[in-house]
């Protein structure tokens, strides 16, 4: 990577990495709690729909706040089967009221076997060493429990060579320490260097006209490949750059 490409990269993380960047993006939805708890598992839920037209995707998760009674903590960790069964009506896209149920359910279990979401990754990332090991760990442990087959497709698979977008998204959130207060930097026992980029159409675009990715796929594949770039760039905190690409290309700005 040239001096050129980097300072392009470092000017747009300072323009798009600020506190008007969360209003319109789903990470809005884990800042509007107060506490760890309930932004983790908002935070993972909100995630998991992330795809497509933003403003959807806010509304939409808002909404599903809603059938959680605005207390998502709480509601995974002792919702009754009368309370599971509001679940059911609930629909964004392709996740349907009995794929929410499912990923309640999960968070639950998880929460209550393993002390929080936190936690898990946390403790998993020290014996493992390795985010990518982790990514397949967790959906692994994700559908353990009974489960419809249908579900499986909203927690990508890094073992069949998904990018897993949503699910670096949310580790970005939870794990990097960010000086503009978007990303919330809870989980300190993982470093941001060991993070990924949450690499979809838009970053993956603006990726290739910078250099960064040659690959036309946006899979596994290629968010290996435009992290070796990224690492040069900043080695110690390379997914801040998600901001740069993702920004510009969101905003159909020309570079």
């Amino acid at each position: 990577m040239d001096n050129s490409t980097k300072e392009l990269l470092d000017e747009l993380w300072l323009r798009y990495d600020c506190p008007d960047f969360i209003a319109p993006d789903p990470i809005s939805i884990p800042h509007s709690f107060s506490s760890q708890a309930d932004r983790e598992v908002s935070g993972l839920l909100a995630a998991t729909i992330a795809w497509g037209n933003r403003k959807a995707i806010v509304r939409s998760a808002q909404r599903m706040m809603d059938y959680l009674d605005q207390r998502p903590y709480e509601f995974v960790m002792g919702a009754s089967e009368q309370e599971l069964k509001t679940l059911n009506s609930y629909v964004h896209r392709t996740f349907n009221g009995a794929d929410l149920d499912c990923f309640v359910r999960a968070i639950g279990r998880i929460c209550r076997e393993h002390g929080s979401l936190g936690e898990w990754f946390e403790s998993q990332y020290c014996l493992r060493g390795d985010m990518r090991l982790v990514l397949a760990d967790f959906r692994t442990l994700f559908f353990e429990g009974p489960h419809p087959e249908r579900s499986e497709k909203h927690l990508s698979s890094i073992t069949k060579g998904a990018a897993c977008k949503r699910l670096n998204m949310y580790l970005r959130w939870m794990v990097r320490h960010d000086p503009h207060g978007v990303d919330f930097g809870y989980w300190r026992k993982i470093p941001a260097s060991a993070l990924y980029l949450p690499l979809d159409l838009h970053s993956g675009n603006i990726a290739r006209q910078l250099g960064l990715l040659s690959r036309r796929q946006n899979d596994w594949k290629a968010v290996e490949e435009v992290m070796i770039e990224l690492r040069k760039a900043d080695p110690n905190d390379p997914v801040k750059y998600d901001y740069a690409l993702f920004g510009v290309g969101i905003n159909n700005q020309h570079l």
